[in-house]
């Protein structure tokens, strides 16, 4: 994320890239799915499935800003980074979460399991 934005700002962007990245991939792949001759619905939830953990890391930027940060809150003793780096991991997880959330009500895959 961008260090000179506001924490709330990354914050919040943190939340809508995961959510756009899982929707949009979702929904790209079942476009896809479609056009192949498969059933686009079930690979919508197929994919929103195995795309929450790439919208987390592309949320946060990729690992090794996330690494950094770690790194220097334990070496150099500033907690505050460490703090702001889980919180940024939380909003991703909230924003993938909420995208799959989402993906689940609109092809609701699970009522036909």
């Amino acid at each position: 994320m961008d260090q000179e934005a506001g924490f709330m700002v990354n914050f919040i962007n943190s939340y809508f890239i995961a959510l756009g990245v899982l929707i949009g991939g979702a929904l790209i792949g079942g476009l896809g799915a479609y056009l192949a001759g498969e059933p686009p619905l079930t690979a919508i939830t197929k994919l929103a499935n195995r795309l929450k953990i790439w919208a987390l890391v592309a949320a946060i930027g990729g690992t090794f800003d996330a690494v950094y940060s770690f790194e220097r809150g334990i070496l150099e003793g500033n907690t505050r980074d460490i703090f702001k780096q889980l919180l940024l991991i939380i909003s991703a997880m909230g924003g993938a979460q909420s995208g799959w959330l989402i993906i689940s009500w609109l092809t609701q895959e699970h009522l036909s399991s």
